[in-house]
């Protein structure tokens, strides 16, 4: 599978999860939604991978954790927000 078909099919999970639940809830309830959605559509992922921070070739740890990596393709970050703001634009 292509990162555009990943791409389109992280959208369509995500337009019926926010269409089904709704703004405003933890993101850990939007990532234990997408996960199911991945496996009723049967993509292999991975949740709460750790991702190395590098700076001028040299490895710092532990950067960050990303929510989802779809097929080690595509990154999914999850956000949540109760309303959106200025800079959400």
């Amino acid at each position: 599978m292509t990162e555009n078909e990943l791409a389109t099919i992280a959208v369509d999970i995500a337009f019926n999860i926010h269409k089904t639940l709704g703004p405003g809830l933890l993101e850990s309830v939007y990532e234990a939604a997408f996960a199911y959605e991945l496996d009723k559509r049967m993509i292999p992922y991975t949740k709460q991978e750790p991702i190395a921070a590098v700076y001028d070739g040299n490895v710092l740890g532990v950067g960050f954790r990303a929510d989802i990596i779809m097929c080690d393709k595509l990154l999914i970050e999850l956000k949540s927000t109760e309303r959106l703001e200025k800079v959400h634009h």
